[in-house]
């Protein structure tokens, strides 16, 4: 249904502005009138934002998406005003009210609208999987069962926050060498298809055969120039078929494989993998979920293959009484100083404690390894930027000597 957003006059003949559903512009002005005030203006939240979410591919769907940091904020907000005393409904409402994104404010009201009619807190969040994970849903539905859904949403709010702020030192710690790829690749590229050419044209008048660096770089220039679409058209080609590659099981399988055996990157993906999975589990066991539920909604927590197959397999066990860290130890995967603390956790009665700390440790190593990657990065990108126009250099100077020495 149509979610309107509407300011109107009340009795007294102040503004006040709320958020309705409705059929059409015209029922909701009527509700308004309904309520007792005077609408002035009424305007609709198209919810075609949250449709999008469903669909398997859309340019507009990475522009109206929810982001996460809008998430840990709206959750971290929810979790003041449950926790200050107020109803759910209400605290919604006034979260509705606050909200500038206009997907997230729509969201928002359906999602209250499906309280008022009935249905719990984590039934209607699960109308939005592309916006609330199962982690998420799985946890508010833990907390509403045990009465402790303000302290769930405090936990979540830290949990969001959290994985937030690792993703932003990620991104910031990346965006210098990124950018100075880009700055050097489009640079490369202005040079072979616009400098090189007009530069190697006196080259065509000399009798004598070219040295193999100039025409290296002649026959690099002309095919830039010429058919710099079908390379463009390539990579697309390949990011398309990479995707498509990723959705089916052998795919994912070999993906995962690599994405953990890479060198450097591997280490560091393995271990954000079991930092979010440790943190996670920690959280669910912290709020009363028994631990084959809180390990069945972690398992794809890290949307890894391999990771989700190892979770399952001590699923498995630990649903025949062996222990967490000695089911876990059997896959291979998870290192052994995680393995280890988990033990120390299972036999001192601690585990919940334990998990967090070793999210604490693998995530203040990841950050570390992607601060030295990218103080290494800095270096190697200028010494390749260099190789590339000594290499350019070297090709246009070498046949201008020879043209000399024939002039001598």
């Amino acid at each position: 249904m149509p979610v309107f957003e509407y300011a109107a006059l009340d009795g007294k003949g102040k503004t006040t502005t709320g958020i309705i559903d409705a059929e059409s512009a015209l029922a909701a002005r009527q509700k308004v009138r309904s309520l007792g005030n005077f609408p002035v203006s009424i305007k609709e939240i198209y919810d075609s934002a949250l449709k999008k979410q469903t669909r398997s591919f859309s340019f507009s769907r990475y522009f109206t998406r929810v982001k996460a940091a809008d998430t840990a904020m709206i959750t971290r907000q929810l979790a003041t005003l449950v926790g200050a005393g107020l109803p759910l409904v209400t605290s919604i409402d006034t979260l509705v009210l606050q909200t500038k994104s206009h997907a997230f404010k729509a969201m928002l009201a359906q999602i209250k609208d499906a309280i008022v009619e009935g249905n719990s807190f984590a039934s209607a969040l699960s109308m939005y999987p592309n916006t609330f994970s199962s982690l998420y849903i799985n946890m508010v539905r833990a907390g509403e069962s045990s009465g402790t859904l303000e302290i769930v949403l405090e936990r979540l709010a830290d949990i969001t926050e959290k994985q937030q702020a690792l993703n932003n030192r990620i991104k910031s710690a990346l965006t210098y060498p990124i950018f100075m790829a880009v700055i050097g690749v489009t640079v490369l590229f202005f040079l072979l298809t616009v400098v090189i050419p007009e530069i190697t044209t006196i080259f065509g008048e000399m009798e004598r055969s070219l040295p193999t660096p100039t025409r290296i770089l002649i026959n690099t220039s002309h095919f830039l120039r010429s058919y710099w679409w079908i390379l463009l058209v390539v990579i697309i080609i390949m990011v398309f078929a990479a995707q498509r590659l990723k959705r089916t099981v052998s795919g994912q399988y070999y993906w995962s494989k690599a994405i953990l055996y890479a060198p450097v990157l591997g280490d560091m993906a393995k271990k954000l993998a079991i930092s979010r999975f440790s943190r996670t589990l920690g959280s669910l066991l912290e709020n009363g979920v028994s631990m084959l539920s809180a390990l069945e909604i972690v398992k794809n927590i890290s949307e890894n293959v391999l990771i989700t197959q190892s979770v399952e397999t001590a699923i498995e066990k630990v649903a025949k009484g062996q222990g967490l860290a000695g089911s876990l130890a059997e896959s291979g995967i998870f290192p052994n100083l995680p393995i280890q603390m988990i033990q120390v956790g299972e036999q001192s009665g601690k585990l919940e404690a334990m998990l967090d700390k070793v999210a604490d440790i693998f995530e203040n190593e990841v950050e570390s390894s992607i601060m030295r990657l990218t103080s290494l990065l800095e270096p190697v990108m200028i010494l390749l930027m260099a190789v590339m126009v000594g290499f350019i250099v070297l090709s246009i100077c070498l046949p201008i000597y020879e043209m000399n020495q024939l002039v001598m």
